[in-house]
């Protein structure tokens, strides 16, 4: 089990869940945007948000978005101490920064003083865009080394103070080097918190696989305490994404886990149909509740019979399954009416 660090009343390692983090795509100075984003993300379960924070006349506007947020904020900073500096002024629970390209060797130390002072874990690390050849050619030309390398020169100057609130981040947008500086790191440093992800992995289904993949195969080894979905794409399509890889590990559950046949020449419903039917009934039910859609009796109850209820098509309409046992049966007509009647008792009361 590794150490814990709070970023304001998150906890992150240690028996933490794995959290979900997102980034903000919009400039600081567009507060109500962020805000608006920030709320979004908040509803989506998105449990901390990073920040980019490159100038210092954005300070009033991160000051206020740190106020105002529903989740807990990690700003952004590159090259610029005083930016660190100001973001730990401005109330920040957590800073990103790379302890080696903060110039004189003083200003680290101010920095790591103001964050200790103030509870304030810092999350390091590098990608694959950032590694130096240096960093390379003493890796042997092995990337996935080099990478881990690099992460571990950022850490020893924290450790050098005595600074122990971090977050290991290590990853590049190939799986393998992904993976090898990660099990590099993590054999070394295990007992820190780790940030896992596949950096710029693209849009759509392709980035969706390749982060799926590589944070499937990090966490199934037990790396990684926190995780970011980088998509070219909607942040709060990140944080759906980060649940649905965790509850395919059986890590977290968030939600309605729909189970649903991809049909074949059996199928006696329209399976697509019935889904967007039922879809808005799902609401107040527990987190991991499982709803089956199959396209026929054949198969569908006993395929799905760990779901909590299900409906599966049939010769004469739909019939009702829960725990695999037929429970009811309808015409189609009477799908929504009865699917709200058999979700009714398992709702969650307020």
């Amino acid at each position: 089990m590794s150490r814990s660090v709070s970023v304001g009343s998150l906890g992150i390692g240690g028996d933490n869940p794995v959290r979900v983090e997102s980034m903000l795509k919009t400039p600081l100075s567009d507060r109500e945007v962020c805000l608006d984003m920030l709320r979004r993300l908040s509803e989506a379960g998105c449990e901390m948000a990073r920040v980019a924070f490159p100038s210092m006349d954005q300070g009033d506007d991160l000051k206020k978005l740190v106020e105002l947020s529903p989740i807990p904020l990690m700003a952004d900073i590159h090259f610029d101490p005083a930016l660190a500096e100001k973001a730990l002024e401005q109330g920040c629970p957590a800073i990103r920064i790379n302890p080696g390209n903060m110039g004189d060797p003083r200003k680290l130390e101010r920095i790591v003083h103001m964050a200790r002072e103030r509870k304030v874990p810092i999350r390091i690390g590098a990608n694959s865009g950032s590694v130096s050849s240096r960093q390379v050619k003493d890796a042997g030309g092995n990337r996935g080394l080099a990478l881990a390398l690099a992460v571990e020169e950022q850490f020893l100057m924290l450790l050098h103070h005595d600074f122990h609130d971090v977050i290991l981040s290590a990853k590049s947008t190939d799986v393998g080097e992904t993976l090898e500086a990660n099990g590099i790191l993590h054999e070394r440093y295990g007992e820190y918190p780790f940030h896992v992800g596949m950096t710029e992995s693209g849009s759509g289904i392709p980035g969706i696989t390749k982060s799926s993949v590589g944070l499937g195969l990090l966490l199934s080894k037990g790396i990684g305490d926190t995780i970011r979905v980088s998509l070219s794409d909607s942040p709060v399509l990140e944080v759906e994404t980060g649940y649905e890889i965790l509850r395919s590990l059986d890590l977290r559950h968030r939600g309605v886990e729909i189970i649903s046949c991809p049909t074949c020449g059996r199928k006696k419903l329209d399976v697509v149909a019935v889904l967007s039917k039922i879809k808005p009934l799902l609401v107040d039910l527990p987190d991991g509740f499982k709803v089956a859609v199959m396209g026929c009796e054949v198969n569908g109850p006993q395929e799905a019979r760990h779901a909590d209820i299900g409906v599966a098509g049939s010769p004469t309409g739909i019939v009702f399954f829960r725990k695999g046992e037929i429970v009811g049966r309808c015409p189609l007509y009477k799908l929504e009416k009865e699917m709200s009647l058999l979700i009714e008792p398992y709702r969650l009361k307020s």
